[in-house]
């Protein structure tokens, strides 16, 4: 096939930007926090907004329940368990082996019921409830550690190693705040059912109500739905946020501060600074035609050319009308051809030009070979382009 490259620009539409009328602001650096490292994530991007330490090696805290309810949720999702399962509590489970820690007060040789474990540790951060779902849903807890560590892998957390799944300290157990971002992401993409739990502002169980200790899930400025917090002496104090404004939903991470209003305030400005000054964008929907290519020895003369994803896009406020999408295609395109082959590339570029994302562009429809008379006549047409 011949790889000389047509180069075609197509100048999105502004219904692509939330604000594509407004002048694009200029953004400031971001907000100076104290923490040992924080990330602010934009969840349907993937993209990283702002960062400090994104990479830093820490200790997680609690932070590792939302590896353990990504675990739990991952084996609801397939059967293997069910949130109506009551759960044998064992010795191991047992709430007073963890005096000086939050525990969901659950008694050795009691039946619980799964979902409550479940709210016991996401609503009150349970180290016994920890115990308990890991001995059940892996039949000990340290074959669901393993099972947490498979999972970090298969999310690439290349950063991540898991000792226990209640995140007391321990020398092995260590994370990033950009893994527990990318975390943070794909609890809320890959297990919906249990993502509601991390919203819910307290949870009554034998007879003791204890609150979420996520302090911006009360906070009326600001529409957070979620997520984690941690504390324990080596760590810190740490706080896993998520909130919404309109179609954006930003992921804030904040490890390491040295109290627990520290970490709330130290949340809110990051994912105030990233509303403010940043708004996601689609340019391009799975299975919607970005162009239309011509095709050679095809029943048919023109290819219908898309993504083979959703494409999302963190960009400055203001600044979406301002990104044209390039399309690389081969000149000479022929048939067969099947739906999802990839074809070419679209590139976004900024109004200087600048690169700001690249992906693939795939086939949208089959087209097979055509007729010995339609390809010689093809042939034809190609000796003279």
């Amino acid at each position: 096939m011949n790889k000389r490259l047509n180069r075609s620009t197509l100048t999105l539409l502004a219904a692509f930007s939330f604000s594509a009328m407004a002048s694009p602001v200029a953004v400031p650096n971001p907000p100076s926090l104290p923490a040992k490292g924080y990330v602010l994530l934009d969840y349907h991007s993937g993209e990283v907004i702002a960062e400090h330490g994104a990479h830093i090696a820490l200790k997680p805290a609690s932070l590792t329940k939302l590896m353990t309810s990504y675990t739990a949720g991952q084996e609801l999702n397939r059967g293997n368990i069910s949130q109506t399962d009551n759960v044998r509590i064992s010795r191991e489970a047992w709430a007073k082996n963890f005096p000086d820690s939050s525990k969901m007060f659950i008694e050795v040789g009691t039946n619980v019921q799964f979902s409550d474990l479940l709210r016991g540790l996401i609503i009150q951060s349970g180290n016994d409830a920890s115990v308990a779902i890991a001995e059940h849903v892996a039949g000990s807890h340290s074959a669901f550690v393993d099972l947490m560590n498979n999972w970090a892998n298969r999310l690439q957390l290349n950063n991540t190693y898991f000792s226990n799944a209640h995140g007391l300290d321990d020398p092995d157990q260590v994370t990033t705040p950009y893994d527990m971002a990318k975390l943070g992401q794909a609890l809320i993409r890959d297990v919906p059912t249990l993502f509601p739990l991390y919203s819910e502002t307290s949870f009554t169980y034998n007879g003791i109500t204890q609150h979420n200790r996520n302090a911006l899930l009360r906070d009326r400025s600001i529409d957070v739905d979620g997520m984690k917090t941690g504390y324990t002496k080596g760590a810190g104090y740490s706080l896993v946020s998520t909130a919404t404004q309109g179609d954006m939903r930003l992921i804030s991470v904040v490890m390491g501060t040295s109290s627990a209003s520290s970490r709330t305030s130290a949340s809110k400005s990051l994912l105030n600074y990233g509303f403010r000054f940043f708004e996601t964008i689609q340019p391009h929907e799975v299975n919607s035609e970005v162009t239309a290519a011509r095709i050679w020895m095809g029943q048919e003369n023109h290819l219908s050319v898309g993504v083979a994803e959703d494409v999302y896009m963190s960009v400055r406020r203001g600044s979406g009308d301002k990104i044209n999408a390039v399309v690389d295609l081969p000149s000479k395109l022929k048939a067969p051809i099947l739906k999802g082959d990839e074809i070419g590339t679209v590139s976004y570029l900024d109004a200087n030009d600048k690169l700001l994302k690249r992906v693939s562009l795939v086939a949208l429809q089959d087209v097979e070979q055509g007729s010995l008379f339609k390809r010689l006549i093809d042939y034809i047409k190609l000796f003279f382009v």
